[in-house]
Formats: structure tokens, sequence, C-alpha cells
């Protein structure tokens, strides 16, 4: 499929997914929150894709935030019409897609999401990498949620992502000041997994991707889909959901494949799997 404001590629197993506006900072529009949305939906759809790379186009910028003025033209549309249409809009808005919003997209993907930021990842874009599993920054990219600096917030999640993956202390303290980070401060506070010559970003991504893609799908998705429920429950509650989930993930016939892909590749696995009866 194709999209105005992403390009969606895969490789060997690897989804490329870039923002592609970099004329705007690959800022956050109308047109790419439905694009990736339904990028994602691409990506669900095709068992082909085991993991995704998200990055953005161009050097300088994984994501500047939202495009303001894009929400701007289309507030003023909206209005003029509701004038001629003799009404007023009731309710909505302009940072959710028709169907789901665009983080929420990449958090409860299937597959791990990998951001790759390889330029500034501000506001929205910080969001953005916030909804990925994993986070790869090269060493010369910014990240901050500088929403405060004029009287607003961070509204894709920020305010709750955040301190989930840092803690409250540190997510006070980068909300409050609105002020950048640098990809080493941003991993000190741990809210990148590491930091990479900006030469070596991707494939340092893919490097990790294809560790991923090693290991049972079925695995991976339950996973992930543990940890980002899990963190919201009562412990007691998340280890009745683990084992459950655990139980459940995988017919016997996925995880004797599984198995026999382990013994394969490692003498220790082939030793204990080579015992079956």
């Amino acid at each position: 499929m194709k999209y105005e404001t992403i390009i969606l590629e895969r490789k060997d197993g690897i989804g490329y997914l870039t923002l592609n506006r970099a004329e705007r900072a690959n800022t956050i529009s109308f047109q790419l929150m439905i694009d990736v949305v339904n990028a994602m939906e691409e990506v669900e759809k095709d068992a082909d894709y085991r993991v995704v790379i998200a990055t953005g186009a161009g050097p300088k910028h994984f994501c500047g935030g939202a495009d303001l003025r894009d929400f701007a033209e289309r507030a003023r549309a909206r209005a003029e019409s509701n004038r001629e249409g003799g009404r007023e809009r009731e309710g909505g808005g302009d940072f959710v897609s028709p169907r789901r919003d665009l983080f929420s997209a990449l958090e409860e993907s299937r597959v791990p999401v990998i951001a790759a930021i390889n330029g500034a990842a501000m506001g929205g874009g910080c969001e953005i990498a916030l909804a990925c599993d994993i986070r790869v920054i090269a060493d010369t990219a910014t990240v901050g949620l500088p929403e405060i600096r004029f009287g607003a917030l961070p509204a894709g999640g920020g305010t709750q992502r955040l301190p989930r993956l840092v803690g409250a202390g540190i997510a006070k303290e980068m909300i409050f000041s609105g002020l950048p980070y640098t990809a080493e401060d941003a991993l000190r506070i741990g809210l990148v997994n590491k930091v990479v010559p900006a030469i070596d970003l991707i494939p340092e991504c893919e490097k990790i991707a294809h560790v991923y893609i090693e290991r049972a799908a079925y695995a991976l998705k339950t996973a992930k889909a543990l940890i980002n429920r899990g963190v919201e429950l009562p412990l007691k509650d998340a280890l009745a959901l683990e084992r459950k989930m655990i139980a459940e993930m995988a017919t016997p016939e996925e995880r004797k494949a599984a198995q026999d892909a382990a013994a394969a590749s490692q003498k220790t696995y082939a030793r204990i799997f080579g015992q079956r009866t």
C-alpha cells in the first residue's frame, strides 16, 4: 500500500516505517496519523512482518511533534464548514485518527517496534518513541516534551507513558521544564535503551531486530502484551494474567516448532529436547 506521509517497506522480516515529511521536520499531520495507523494495521495482517523499525526521513529530525499549522488549517476549514451548515461541531479532537490513535497502534502492535531516533524527537515525536518497545538514539539526536513552554501539555500519552518508563520524579522534571535532553541524558534517565553513532543507528536496530526474529513470534507477542498490561495491574492480578496467557499462547505444534528451532541452533537445547519421546 502507498502512503502520503510515510514509507513502509519490508526486508527479511523487518518492517521499515519512515515518517516522510522531512520538509516539515517529519511533524505529525492529521494525514500522517491516519497513515501510521493504516500501516500498522497492514503489519498486523501480514505474518511476514516480525519486527518494525520506526524512524524519520532525513538526518535532522525523527519527528518534530505536531504540525500545528496543519491542525490550525483543519480547524479553520471545519469552522467555516460548520458556519455554512448552520451548526457547531460536537466534541472530538484532531489528535486521534478516525479509528485509533497512532501511539496506541505502535504500542499495541503484535510485533516489537524499535524507535530509531535519528534526530530531534520533540513533543509528539518523543511520544512516538515512548509508544515503541525499544528506543535506540543517535548520539547527535535530542528528545524532549516542550509543550509547557507554550502553555500546553503533552497530549499523546507523554504524561502517562514517560513516568511509567523513567519514574515520576524524572518525568516531572522533564515535563515541567520543557527542555530538550541530549542522547546521553536520555540514556542516563532510562528513556532510551542505547546510544550509538548516527552512522550506526539503523544497522544497530537491524542487529536487535534479527535477534527478535529468531524468537518465537507467539512468545514475543505474548511477552509484549503481558508487560504492557501488567504494569497497570496489581501484582497479584498481573501474575494471574501471566499464568493464563503463557498457558494459552501457543498450540503444542507451535511450541514443538520453537523447541526444534532452538535445538537446531544450540547444543544445550539439542540435548534437552532430543530426549523427548
